[in-house]
């Protein structure tokens, strides 16, 4: 056991340059991601009586334009990857908090390795910024993944472990570390820095649940093993890496919604969904809580802690579609607590994780709309060009955005919360069945405002044609504009004060109770 030396750290204090400012432009991000716009003011004045933790958020403002003042360095993409297992590894911890260590577990073909900590951001369009770098280190071809017999469950958690690596000086934010072997293979290994208070801030909301289900490393996920689905895990464990790059789902469906928010130089904190699980009051005084592209499984804690922050004026932004929509709960691994993730599908094996809705808890009264295509590749069709939503992209109502509405889709239906606007009516041709596709935002007493896409594409969108399945780069400018008009309202306190939602759920034919 041993600690790698810091070769690369620089600190970041909340006592900031006076003056930094975002930075402005018309860059594109190294890949390409998306172009640089002009944000908007990201401010917003605190109610009177409130100057405690109006300083709170401008303090967190300002260390984000500050920290995306630095220089980045694209180079942090996988260029070329490598063979299979030619690299790969994890870490003992999903999240630390800033100055506390974690482990990291390699295993390799290479003789030696080395390991660098990026985080994710704007950066002037680089993307991340190198903050760490290890010395090099000696490889390891670890021993093959073993299999759990009652809950099919894979595990590498008998490893040997690796380096310990210290975070002192590491700015909260998303994190790739990025494992190069001396052949050349590499692969990630993501980290959240969580936030030890999210007072007066955007929350980021790593799905990290969601990500362990579809991991398809050692051969099986909640979906699928060597059998198929009968013979898929009845539970995931995060001590084991992830497959392909290391971080396919937060690449695929995070990534670009961080940069934005980054790039808005937003008063953001960081979490994980495991913290929403684990501590009740972590979303205390919290402005508002983004949920990324992909959000699928929830432990009953996780729900109550997200409802209780909503019914205290906490605003939420669901970025995709399908979320809420797997019940699960958390176990112990050898590694750790809460480093399982427990979900059978079958209430004949265990009722307490199957689907939400099956519960007598559909996800709509927390979501709005819900779950209920794939595969879809449609177009998405606005409804509400007035909407403040909008404001800015230039939209009337019919306007069309081909390949937005995919893969999977969300609507709603009787019984959302009210009062409720929906914002696009998109058709979708749901393998041969006829349905829609909606957007939507609903408010609540206390002053809460909650906004779902409905579509999984919305982070996608983001990045225009290269996105891909008929995106355009005109929907990219739309998604980001739209997603920025949100994101800085959201920062500011309960939306729905000032931006209730207009209720047309009667002209569409919907009806449900007004959410108490």
């Amino acid at each position: 056991m041993f600690r790698v030396p810091l070769c690369m750290a620089v600190a970041l204090t909340l006592t900031l340059v006076v003056g930094c400012s975002a930075p402005g432009g018309s860059a594109t991000s190294g890949d390409g991601s998306f172009a640089q716009e002009s944000p908007s003011p990201a401010g917003g004045a605190a109610p009177a009586g409130r100057a405690g933790a109006a300083d709170v958020t401008q303090a967190a403002r300002d260390a984000t334009v500050a920290e995306n003042a630095r220089a980045g360095d694209p180079r942090w993409r996988l260029r070329e990857p490598g063979a299979e297992h030619e690299i790969e590894g994890f870490a003992d911890r999903v999240s630390v908090l800033p100055g506390e260590d974690f482990r990291l577990y390699v295993s390799t073909t290479a003789d030696h390795y080395t390991a660098r900590a990026f985080r994710m951001g704007w950066y002037g369009g680089a993307g991340a910024r190198q903050v760490w770098k290890s010395g090099e280190l000696p490889g390891r071809r670890q021993a093959p993944p073993r299999t759990v017999t009652a809950t099919r469950t894979v595990t590498a958690a008998h490893w040997r472990p690796g380096p310990e690596v210290d975070t002192s000086d590491w700015p909260e934010g998303t994190y790739l570390i990025r494992l190069d072997a001396a052949t050349g293979g590499r692969r990630y290994v993501p980290l959240t820095v969580r936030s030890a208070s999210t007072r007066g801030r955007l929350v980021i909301v790593n799905a990290v649940t969601t990500w362990q289900a579809y991991n398809d490393w050692g051969g099986r996920s909640l979906y699928k093993g060597p059998g198929g689905f009968a013979d898929r895990s009845r539970a995931v464990s995060f001590d084991r890496p992830y497959d392909t790059s290391g971080a396919r789902l937060f690449l695929d469906m995070e990534r670009d919604a961080v940069a934005l928010a980054e790039r808005d130089g937003l008063p953001l904190a960081y979490v994980t969904d495991v913290e929403l699980d684990r501590d009740p009051h972590v979303l205390d005084g919290a402005r508002g809580l983004v949920s990324l592209g992909h959000d699928e499984y929830w432990s009953d804690r996780m729900r109550r802690t997200v409802e209780a922050a909503r019914d205290h004026g906490t605003n939420i932004a669901f970025l995709g579609a399908n979320a809420v929509y797997w019940r699960i709960r958390f176990a112990a691994t050898p590694l750790g607590p809460g480093r399982l993730v427990v979900c059978h599908k079958d209430a004949a094996e265990d009722p307490t994780t199957t689907l939400w809705r099956e519960s007598g808890r559909p996800e709509s009264s927390l979501t709005g709309p819900m779950y209920d295509c794939y595969p879809s590749e449609s177009a998405y069709v606005v409804a509400r060009p007035g909407n403040w939503i909008f404001k800015g992209t230039g939209v009337r109502r019919g306007t069309s955005f081909p390949g937005m509405a995919g893969v999977e889709t969300d609507r709603v239906g009787a019984g959302a919360p009210r009062p409720m606007e929906v914002l696009s009516v998109s058709p979708v041709d749901c393998g041969g069945r006829t349905t829609v596709a909606h957007s939507a935002y609903y408010t609540v007493p206390s002053g809460a405002a909650v906004f779902s896409s409905g579509t999984m594409r919305w982070v996608c969108a983001m990045r225009g044609a290269r996105c891909g399945h008929g995106v355009t780069g005109r929907a990219g400018a739309f998604v980001r504009r739209a997603t920025g008009n949100i994101l800085r309202a959201f920062a500011a306190g309960p939306a729905g004060r000032s931006h209730p939602a207009d209720d047309n759920l009667e002209s569409l034919g919907l009806a449900g109770p007004v959410l108490r």
